[in-house]
């Protein structure tokens, strides 16, 4: 399964809002939402191109209300996340999905909020130790070479 995960800005209730508007609503409604962590929407789809066409069909909503959306491929990692602009190039054949593990931004989680991304490549093999602030856990997400400048 491959997961979608939504996280809403910092001054919206994502969920409510997601949730209020009818084209969303019907758009996730065949699916079980969870939120692994604080303010965000999650759903498992049956693919990579499920996931990105979810996103699309959610885009209004999104590009008012979230600050990012994250795709977890299992066929890629297992434990790390795709952006979305980088899971749409994964599926349209631009970026081998060998290749999306160069360019990362490693968030912090303190508690189940996410907290600002320190941006990183992997030096052989392994990522830097997030050292913005103290945090219990960090969460690595993939993405393009643009979305790292």
């Amino acid at each position: 399964m491959t997961q979608v995960c939504l996280v809403g800005a910092d001054d919206v209730d994502l969920r409510y809002e997601l949730l209020s508007r009818e084209t969303a609503r019907a758009a996730l409604a065949t699916y079980d939402l969870h939120e692994p962590f604080a303010n965000t929407v999650a759903v498992d789809t049956v693919s990579l191109g499920a996931a990105v066409s979810l996103l699309n069909d959610l885009n209004w909503y999104l590009v008012r209300f979230a600050d990012r959306a994250l795709v977890r491929e299992p066929s890629i990692s297992t434990s790390e996340w795709l952006s979305r602009d980088l899971a749409e190039r994964v599926r349209d054949g631009d970026v081998p999905p060998e290749e999306t593990d160069i360019y990362l931004q490693v968030y912090g989680l303190d508690g189940d909020d996410l907290v600002e991304p320190m941006y990183a490549t992997r030096v052989d093999g392994r990522i830097p130790e997030y050292d913005l602030r103290d945090v219990d856990d960090t969460l690595v997400v993939r993405v393009t070479e643009d979305e790292f400048r």
